[in-house]
């Protein structure tokens, strides 16, 4: 089971984009052919299969991230082309595994601080076991106490896969520094 919690696009930007993709271009709808079957689609997170009812939106994931928080990403704010079901699908239901994690695919972790700019990144090739080779990932980008989002991105075409952001403090529990002298 993975340590982080994935983020597909939320529910109020699909919305949007099913109207007016962040290019400002309206959405067309059409159903899905041979060449589409098998991409990622960013709503659900699955892959899409034959027939269905997609489009191919542009989305700028850390610009809304940004617009919601107060955040100014300035020249790394970026959109791109995304498969989203053009009706309301029903969402992603988290499983055990991450999304589009076939092993040798190739993956950047791209991080984010609180301004909304790069604060580093890696290449990721999925391993066998994805799970450990994408938690290591996020372990890695979290353990730099500036970064505050992380963004996965296909390496062949630079789109955007999902999103994990920094996992919030369990209530109740204090954590102790182990380095601290006591008194």
């Amino acid at each position: 089971m993975s340590r982080y919690t994935v983020l597909p696009i939320d529910i109020a930007a699909l919305k949007d984009l099913r109207g007016v993709d962040d290019a400002g271009v309206p959405c067309v709808a059409y159903n899905a052919t041979d060449g589409d079957v098998g991409s990622p689609l960013r709503c659900c997170l699955r892959r899409i299969t034959f027939g269905e009812r997609i489009a191919l939106v542009s989305y700028a994931p850390l610009r809304r991230w940004a617009v919601a928080g107060g955040a100014s990403p300035g020249a790394y704010d970026e959109q791109g082309p995304v498969f989203i079901h053009a009706d309301d699908c029903g969402g992603f239901i988290p499983g055990e595994n991450y999304p589009f994690s076939r092993p040798g695919a190739l993956r950047t972790v791209r991080r984010y601080d609180i301004r909304g700019r790069i604060a580093g990144g890696r290449l990721l090739e999925i391993p066998a076991d994805a799970t450990a080779g994408f938690d290591a990932a996020f372990d890695e980008a979290f353990d730099d106490p500036d970064v505050v989002l992380v963004h996965v991105r296909a390496l062949e075409y630079g789109c955007f896969q999902f999103e994990v952001r920094r996992p919030a403090p369990i209530r109740g529990v204090m954590v102790l520094d182990e380095d601290a002298e006591s008194s």
